[in-house]
């Protein structure tokens, strides 16, 4: 089965600019630090629940979810020593509110039994929004968070993977539910990367940089899922009208 693969050691240490790095003390950078340090803690516990809560609808997979879940909580305790190691208090009521759209989305497809409309939300959406963070964070990040950052990505194109190959697995029977999750939960990613846009900027990472990293992983997940490019056109659209 074709296997989405994270970018080669080589790759990522030829985007690092070790002299264009921020100034990791400076008060601006803490700032804003405070609250992506947040949205990568929070999401690492939303997506240990949200595996765990995918695992009741395919008891089945629940092992395996488990598995993916446990791999989530140790994520979140390497992201909480990166908060840590540059004195920084991550904010985390910020964090919680800022996924609150596809949170509550989730839990609503849970409650109506909606797999594939979970799968999608965790892990299409918010794991291909995490590679896309932690690729374009890698370059301008300090030593130790480095370390942590190009560990944890490996681990989400698991992730990544598994939802990919399962709605592939099932597309006959879910393309009509798969489809409508796109269109009432990629708007709400635009909405997050904008939102997002001035803190990921003050610690080094563009906002455009993210948009198309995102895209990337999104658009080709949705390939080797079994969609054509014409349909994958009009999926990521909904991202522009929503």
């Amino acid at each position: 089965m074709p296997i989405l693969e994270p970018n080669s050691s080589a790759e990522v240490a030829s985007r690092v600019d070790g002299e264009g790095l921020p100034d990791f003390t400076t008060a601006q950078y803490k700032d804003a630090y405070s609250r992506i340090n947040a949205i990568v803690i929070e999401g690492e516990q939303e997506a240990h629940d949200n595996y765990i809560s995918i695992g009741t609808l395919i008891p089945d997979q629940a092992e395996e979810l488990a598995r993916l879940a446990r791999m989530e909580m140790k994520h979140l305790k390497g992201f909480t020593a990166c908060g840590a190691n540059l004195g920084v208090k991550a904010d985390m009521d910020f964090a919680r509110e800022f996924f609150t759209p596809l949170r509550e989305n989730f839990q609503e497809a849970l409650a109506e039994g909606k797999v594939v409309t979970c799968l999608l939300i965790q892990a299409l959406l918010i794991e291909a929004f995490a590679i896309s963070a932690y690729h374009i964070y890698i370059p301008v990040s300090d030593p130790f968070a480095r370390k942590i950052t190009e560990a944890v990505v490996q681990d989400e194109y698991t992730h990544l993977n598994y939802g990919q190959e399962w709605l592939k697995a099932h597309l006959n029977e879910c393309r009509e539910e798969l489809e409508a999750a796109n269109r009432a939960n990629l708007p709400h990613v635009r909405r997050m990367l904008d939102r997002v846009a001035a803190d990921a900027a003050a610690v080094g990472m563009a906002k455009e940089d993210l948009i198309e990293d995102f895209l990337i992983a999104y658009q080709e997940a949705l390939t080797q899922i079994g969609f054509t490019s014409k349909e994958i056109a009009r999926l990521a659209a909904a991202a522009l009208v929503g």
